[in-house]
């Protein structure tokens, strides 16, 4: 199959825009995507579309994949709305990726989309509610946060993971964030400020869990035999995985992992011939506290019930050994469920790139996107690797026109 490649990626800021529409923000994402590719891409070039939306609030839960294409240009070019919780455009990335390397598409656009402040606090939980397992977990009062509570309290009392573990997750990813001018909640705090906060969902207090946004992304995908009309530094697609689960939590052997999460990771270094040691920097889906320091050792960033020791050593604060959630993750940038996943595909590109500002990694080659559905039901991991600046003769499309000129010979 041919190679697929990241040649632009934008997203729109996160947080509460009552003036702005689902539209609007896809709009802005796309826009900024298509601006950031080097050598430009329009909207005529697009083949093919795949968008991420939960629906929460129940607007345009049909057809909301066109609904949002059509808006911004791409009236014909087939459009399929993805749903798997906040792995929807994660998945829709996937399907990109998919779409190229089978030969059905040269250019692919991949994004999402979701607006989730127009309602009431309750409707906001109905909504969240519906990704869990509705038929026991949720029908006796079970929420996400306690969901992810389990998984901490028993992470807790296996490995010794302590509540100040969980903070300096929310104080890293806040002081990553206020370096983003597009999160949500772009300030710092300090240590005292992450373990003192009111409690949520004991173990999780108000820090140690992300906020619902309003938001959109966007992230185009193109093959081998175009890349070089786009970009002479392409960042190649090295590498996907995915995996699912059951629904609930209740269902699992496990509670202080998330075997989706685990097959995902293995698939997607395999397909990269990578190890965890190779990578230079991760976004990993950190909805709750729990939730990063579960992908630290789902992922292979550390030994089993080692990620409270890896959070303390510094090692995933940028200038580590392994930066984490740079952009300020789910828990500062925010998390507009359905661009979730190529919002941080974003960030793999702007770090890629060299355009991430304050919180660039140093000289990146390799960077890894994880993103959860749930508890867990869903998970997709992106292996992405900036290659060697190339020329168009390096392209298959030109070795391809070498070989026939060469038989017509």
């Amino acid at each position: 199959m041919r190679d697929a490649y990241l040649v632009g990626a934008g997203q729109s800021d996160y947080g509460a825009f009552p003036a702005e529409s689902y539209r609007s923000l896809f709009r802005t994402a796309f826009d900024a995507a298509t601006d950031s590719v080097p050598k430009g891409l329009e909207a005529g070039d697009v083949d093919e579309a795949f968008v991420g939306t939960l629906g929460v609030g129940g607007r345009q839960l049909g057809l909301s994949g066109p609904a949002v294409t059509e808006h911004v240009g791409l009236d014909g070019v087939p459009t399929t709305r993805v749903e798997n919780a906040c792995a929807a455009s994660g998945f829709a990335v996937r399907q990109a990726v998919q779409a190229v390397k089978s030969g059905m598409a040269d250019v692919v656009l991949a994004g999402g989309f979701e607006i989730m402040s127009d309602m009431s606090s309750d409707a906001t939980k109905y909504w969240l509610g519906v990704s869990g397992e509705t038929e026991w977990e949720r029908l006796s009062g079970t929420t996400f946060s306690g969901v992810y509570a389990q998984m901490a309290s028993v992470h807790m009392e296996q490995y010794g993971t302590t509540r100040e573990h969980l903070s300096r997750v929310a104080v890293k990813n806040h002081e990553n964030g206020a370096k983003n001018p597009h999160a949500q909640l772009g300030f710092e705090c300090s240590l005292e400020d992450a373990q003192s906060a009111p409690v949520v969902a004991d173990p999780l207090n108000l820090y140690h869990c992300c906020p619902t946004s309003d938001g959109a992304a966007c992230a185009l995908i193109v093959s081998e035999d175009v890349v070089d009309e786009y970009t002479d530094d392409p960042i190649r697609v090295a590498g996907v995985g995915a995996g699912s689960d059951t629904v609930g939590l209740f269902q699992r052997d496990t509670y202080t992992g998330i075997p989706a999460s685990q097959r995902a990771g293995e698939q997607a270094y395999e397909m990269a011939g990578v190890d965890p040691d190779d990578l230079d920097f991760a976004e990993v889906h950190d909805c709750f506290a729990i939730a990063e320091l579960l992908a630290y050792e789902d992922l292979g960033f550390c030994e089993t019930g080692e990620a409270g020791q890896l959070i303390e050593s510094g090692a995933t604060e940028i200038g580590g050994e392994l930066p984490v959630n740079t952009s300020g993750g789910l828990k500062s940038k925010g998390h507009p469920i359905g661009a979730t996943g190529a919002g941080q595909v974003v960030e793999a590109y702007k770090q890629l790139s060299g355009n991430a500002g304050e919180r660039q990694v140093e000289a990146p080659t390799r960077g890894l996107t994880h993103n959860v559905g749930g508890s867990g039901g869903a998970a997709v991991v992106h292996v992405f690797e900036r290659e060697e600046r190339r020329s168009s003769r390096n392209s298959s499309a030109h070795r391809a026109r070498e070989k026939e000129q060469e038989v017509s010979a």
